[in-house]
């Protein structure tokens, strides 16, 4: 990519971040590398759809941020998620890293291998790095778009494992309105690539091209897919007992079952004890607890589904390694 046009777009790139609170400074810094690192590659391809991505997925993000703020609960305080701002909660640099990390990952490959030179993308015999590299957006921004606007749908998501139905959010769960923004996400990234690619002249005709944007449009999309089934067998939904809305972990983290309040509780209570113990009251406490009985109550927060492996972002980051290096590898095979 020419300098004189990555160094503006990074700036701008990084100023609508900044500007928005659409990452948290650690996520800009990262975030800032990953632009200059996408920049350094021969093609113009892999920076623009960082780009995409990014302007895509922040879109949608804020897209009738208040009404899904509403149909789940925030992991900190209990509330409605980000209830307490009109804007979205910033990604973390975590967040950055499970979306584009492959994708970097297969650009300093690309280096190794091939140097900076400018090669054209054969039609027989495609890149499979630069393949990779837009399999990786093609599926993230799927993924991306099917859950900010999935959530939304008017009908209930059911989980793609058993297809019973679950509240919205819940990890594995789909719907036809969601499957349908993923495959508009993936669009995004395919009309890009259909754009930007460094096509070997006379290989491809309109036809041709059209035949790759549907392949990239049917590889986002089952990336989506592959996502909603990783996160229904590796990531527990947590579901509060109360309101029986599902609790987002912050910046995609897992979600306790055991509050860190409780936790202090009952380390109190072991000091106190020990405490009582010297002053030798421990037995007259002891009574005056059988005799008011146990009041404690059972936890808020159960898991609904799915078993407490990963957080969304390894499960991410895994959905976008298995489409990257899968994509990667039939174009290598292809050689």
């Amino acid at each position: 990519m020419q300098v004189f046009v990555a160094i503006p777009a990074i700036i701008a790139l990084l100023y609508r971040a900044y500007s928005r609170n659409s990452l948290t400074p650690l996520g800009l810094a990262i975030a800032g590398l990953t632009a200059i690192l996408h920049a350094t590659h021969s093609s113009a391809l892999p920076f623009t759809l960082l780009g995409v991505f990014f302007l895509g997925g922040s879109t949608t993000t804020k897209i009738k941020h208040d009404v899904k703020s509403t149909l789940t609960l925030s992991s900190t305080a209990g509330s409605p998620s980000s209830s307490s701002s009109s804007e979205a909660a910033p990604r973390t640099h975590v967040q950055v890293l499970a979306n584009s990390g492959i994708a970097s990952f297969l650009i300093l490959l690309s280096h190794f291998s091939y140097g900076t030179s400018l090669a054209c993308y054969s039609r027989s015999v495609p890149d499979p790095f630069l393949t990779g590299i837009v399999a990786n957006y093609a599926a993230v921004a799927a993924d991306t778009y099917s859950s900010e606007l999935g959530i939304l749908s008017r009908t209930k998501p059911r989980l793609i494992t058993s297809l019973r139905i679950v509240p919205p959010g819940t990890n594995g769960g789909v719907t036809f309105a969601g499957i349908v923004a993923g495959l508009g996400g993936a669009a995004t990234i395919a009309l890009a690539s259909v754009l930007l690619l460094p096509y070997c002249q006379g290989q491809w005709d309109f036809i041709a091209k059209l035949q790759l944007a549907s392949a990239v449009c049917l590889w986002g999309a089952l990336g989506s897919i592959l996502d909603s089934f990783l996160g229904a067998l590796f990531q527990a939904s947590v579901v509060d007992k109360r309101t029986g809305k599902i609790i987002e972990g912050e910046g995609g983290e897992k979600v306790l079952i055991s509050s860190t309040a409780k936790q202090e509780n009952l380390m109190k209570e072991f000091v106190h004890r020990e405490k009582l113990k010297d002053n030798g009251l421990r037995q007259r406490k002891e009574k005056r607890s059988e005799a008011q009985g146990d009041k404690n109550e059972g936890p808020s927060r159960v898991v609904m589904a799915g078993n407490d492996l990963l957080d969304n972002n390894q499960i991410n980051a895994m959905m976008a390694a298995i489409m990257s290096f899968g994509a990667a590898g039939v174009a290598w095979s292809m050689r």
